[in-house]
């Protein structure tokens, strides 16, 4: 048996021109899809501004500058038929390398080596059939004025 336990994870939300840089991914029970920004797991030891760093740079192998924590949200949610439970960190940075805002979309792998497409998605683009993830994330980028 499977021991339930919370899950610590670090989430980076890029923006430029109204969007936000996001993966999609789809629940394999429900076939829902989601999208949630670029990050994961903060490991042992690792503070969530490390975590993020770190995240991004396997993920994207970018390196990134200016991050800023812009809140911690809570997320109790079902994904494949499992129950999970996540605190969330959620920062704010940019790319070193400035002509990444101008690509539509990067490709990147995460830590299992299973390769995603991460794009640049407006507000509109989040809806309750593909909503943004975290629970908590929309509301929160709305409040910050980081999504229109």
């Amino acid at each position: 048996m499977t021991t339930q336990r919370i899950r610590a994870l670090a989430l980076c939300v890029f923006h430029h021109d109204g969007k936000i840089l996001v993966n999609e991914f789809t629940d394999p029970v429900t076939q829902q899809t989601f999208l949630r920004p670029i990050g994961g797991g903060i490991d042992f030891g690792e503070t969530s501004a490390e975590a993020v760093v770190r995240e991004v740079q396997e993920e994207l192998g970018l390196p990134i500058t200016d991050v800023r924590l812009i809140g911690t949200l809570e997320s109790l949610f079902t994904y494949a038929g499992k129950p999970g439970h996540e605190i969330v960190r959620v920062y704010d940075a940019k790319f070193l390398d400035s002509g990444v805002y101008e690509l539509p979309y990067l490709n990147a792998q995460e830590s299992d080596g299973a390769a995603f497409t991460a794009a640049w998605h407006s507000c509109e683009r989040f809806t309750n059939e593909s909503p943004l993830v975290p629970d908590g994330l929309y509301d929160l980028l709305k409040k910050i004025a980081l999504l229109d």
